[in-house]
Parts: C-alpha cells; sequence; structure tokens
C-alpha cells in the first residue's frame, strides 16, 4: 500500500515576513512586501520588487553562520527558513534525512560581483564554485549538519514545486524516510537585467490576470516543507500539516521563455496532478495560480484552467503581488501559502486587479474569501516550457 504523504513542517521568509507567522499575518492583512529597492544595488530602480530586508551581515550573524564557509545570499534565506520547517517537525538529528533543494540564480549575486577580480583576490576564489546552483544546497546541507542524500532540481521557476515532487518521490519508492524539500532564490542583476531584456518587467505594481497588466515585479525568498509517510507522522505522533496527494509535470515544448497559446503544458501538469490524487476537477476549492501578471502566462495559464475546470471554476488568484516573483522559491513559497489556505480556511486575494481579461471567463478573488478548503491545486511554471502542479489536501 502505497503511503500518503505528509508534511510535518514548514519553513518561510519573503518579502511579507521572516517566518510562517509573519506571512501568514501579511496575507490576512493584505499587505503586500513589493516596493523599492533598497539591498540591490542595481541601475534599475524604477523596477518595483519584493525585497527581503534583512542584510548578508544581518542573516549571517542571525544564522551564526561561520566566517570561513563561503555563504551566498541565496544559501542564507535557503538555511533560515529550513531551519523553521525542521523545527516545526521536531527534528534535532538531521545526518539520516535527504534533502532536495531547487534554485536557479544559486549563488550569482556572489559571483556577479567577483568574476573580475578572482585573479587579483585570492580570498574570493572560494566564490567560484557559487555559479553552480548546487553550491546553494551543499551549503545548506553542511550548515545544517544533513548527510544523507543531497540533491538539486534547477528547472527555472518550476524548481520549488519540482524539488517537493522528487522528495514525494524519494519517499514513495523507499529511498528515504524523511525529506526535507523546497526552494531558494535571491534577487541579483542577472536576473533583473535578464527579464528586463525580456521586457516583462512592470514598473508598477504587478497585476495578475488584469486585462491591464504590464508585467511581473520580481522577488526573493526561501521556503521549505518536511516531508513523511503518514504512517511514519501518525507513529512518532507528529501534527501533520497537511498532504501532498499530487504532483504532475510536463512541458509545452513551445518556446525558450514563453507558454503556449492553449496552455498544453499547464493543462497535462494539472491533469496529472489530479490523476495522482485520483480525485476530479470538480474536487479542487482554491487553485494558487502561477500568475506572474505577463501578458503570455496568464493567457496561457488562464486558457489551461478553464480547460481543465470547464464549468466547476474553483477559486482563484495569484499571491506573486504579495510576494513578487520568487522564480525558484515560488512552488515552495506558494506551497506554504496552500497549506495557509487549508489551515485558516480562507481564499487568498489577487492584489491590484481591476479589469477581467475578455478571453477570459473568471475574475480571480479580490478579498479574502472565507471558505471550506479541502484541496489547493498549485501551479508553477518555469522557462523552457516547464510545468508544474501539486495537490495539497487539509488533513
Amino acid at each position: 500500500m502505497i503511503q500518503r504523504i505528509a508534511i510535518t513542517g514548514m519553513g518561510i521568509v519573503s518579502a511579507i515576513g521572516n517566518n510562517v507567522q509573519e506571512n501568514l499575518l501579511a496575507l490576512a492583512q493584505q499587505k503586500s512586501g513589493i516596493g523599492q529597492l533598497e539591498l540591490l544595488d542595481t541601475i534599475h530602480q524604477n523596477f518595483p520588487c519584493g525585497e527581503i530586508k534583512l542584510t548578508n551581515t544581518h542573516l549571517v550573524d542571525a544564522l551564526k553562520v561561520k566566517q570561513d564557509e563561503a555563504f551566498t545570499r541565496a544559501a542564507l534565506l535557503g538555511v533560515k527558513a529550513a531551519e523553521e520547517a525542521l523545527q516545526q517537525a521536531q527534528i534535532s538529528s538531521t545526518n539520516k534525512i535527504a534533502f532536495v533543494n531547487g534554485t536557479s540564480v544559486g549563488g550569482m549575486d556572489y559571483t556577479e560581483k567577483l568574476y573580475q577580480d578572482f585573479s587579483k583576490n585570492p580570498h574570493t576564489t572560494k566564490y567560484i564554485e557559487a555559479q553552480h546552483p548546487g553550491f546553494t544546497s551543499d551549503t545548506i546541507a553542511h550548515h545544517l549538519a544533513i548527510t544523507g542524500l543531497v540533491t538539486t532540481v534547477s528547472t527555472a521557476c518550476s524548481s520549488g514545486a519540482n524539488a517537493l515532487i522528487t522528495g514525494a518521490k524519494l519517499l514513495k519508492a523507499g529511498k528515504a524516510e524523511t525529506v526535507l524539500a523546497g526552494g531558494t532564490d535571491c534577487l541579483s542583476k542577472f536576473t533583473l537585467n535578464g527579464f528586463h531584456s525580456l521586457k516583462i518587467l512592470s514598473e508598477k505594481l504587478c497585476q495578475p490576470f488584469d486585462e491591464h497588466r504590464s508585467g511581473l515585479n520580481l522577488g526573493e525568498g526561501a521556503a521549505y516543507l518536511v516531508l513523511e509517510t503518514e504512517k511514519k507522522a501518525k507513529a512518532q505522533n507528529k501534527t501533520i500539516l497537511g498532504y501532498l496527494d499530487g504532483y504532475g509535470n510536463a512541458n509545452d515544448a513551445f518556446h525558450q521563455t514563453a507558454s503556449s497559446a492553449t496552455g498544453e503544458g499547464s493543462f497535462l501538469a494539472m491533469q496529472a496532478a489530479l490523476n495522482s490524487a485520483k480525485i476530479n476537477a470538480e474536487e479542487v476549492s482554491y487553485t494558487n495560480a502561477h500568475g506572474t501578471a505577463t501578458e503570455n502566462n496568464d493567457l496561457s495559464e488562464g486558457i489551461a484552467i478553464q480547460r481543465i475546470f470547464e464549468e466547476n471554476l474553483p477559486k482563484i488568484s495569484s499571491t506573486k503581488a504579495f510576494t513578487g516573483h520568487t522564480l525558484a522559491a515560488a512552488g515552495a513559497i506558494e506551497a506554504v501559502f496552500s497549506l495557509l489556505a487549508i489551515q485558516e480556511q480562507k481564499i487568498w486575494p489577487n492584489l491590484n486587479f481591476k479589469a477581467q481579461m475578455p478571453e477570459l471567463n473568471f475574475s480571480p478573488e479580490t478579498e479574502i474569501v472565507p471558505k471550506k478548503i479541502e484541496k489547493v491545486l498549485s501551479n508553477s511554471f518555469g522557462f523552457g516550457g516547464n510545468c508544474s502542479s501539486l495537490l495539497f489536501s487539509a488533513v
């Protein structure tokens, strides 16, 4: 008998809070964390972002990072979120757990500052390998004393969701007893300049699913879930926060940075998540959409949502207007928000929405909606057409 995947711990740091409780409070107060950049040194100050107002120095001190450890910002944010998740799951000995980490930026926030001076300043050479996303995972694992399986998922903006899928598969295959899975990414010049070159950044606060949307706001953050089999969690009398009952991954195979007009990859990912959870579409209470507020994504995802749910549309919203688009961390951050929606029995609002898209027959929720929530579908779609959906269930 295949065991259900129970979630026994979660941790998060984002532009709206430094832990789960702070994030919940901001969601409940409909308070966005997107605003003027203060820490990232960039000429593009005209683009609002979901920046976490904690300096690297503050994080190093708070996390008691050793001076000889080569920590980048993504690793620091990752440790902060991971420690909260492990603490809630009552895990004090981490040597036997598996760690699956999603990241795309990795340590580029450091390498982009130092690459011109590597030959002149030998003390910076330890950061050369930080360019590789796996460096971030290894740094976090070493700090947390994780000696079991450590692996990295880097599938752009679906990385965090795919890390959770990988963690669930490890448990079901009997390759691990406990998995810490999620994602971390930080703001960097590389990503800000890159998204700007694609002309999909907005100089205004983003408006997911709005007819007049003008692009996304970038963000940074980290979030992790502790995954265990239901049998193990109950045997240890742990509090189960929810279940990861379904998941799906598919690919548009359409364009390097754009989704297809029919939302085929999105549709297939959602369909696979529902099928793996063995539920019908009408059983979903709430869909936490990818909803980046770009012209392409919202139209493509919206069409896919209509294809999946037909006349039985659930409540729908994107929470990216709270945090900004946190890239590889998005799937994990929104997994936390999905679980909080189940716990609080509330639909989180789609901030800044004003006008319905004429191509779609639905509008997202603009206020907090109290509702009985049993199942939440959470979407995360990445460049390269990589599309993932997660299905969370109430206890």
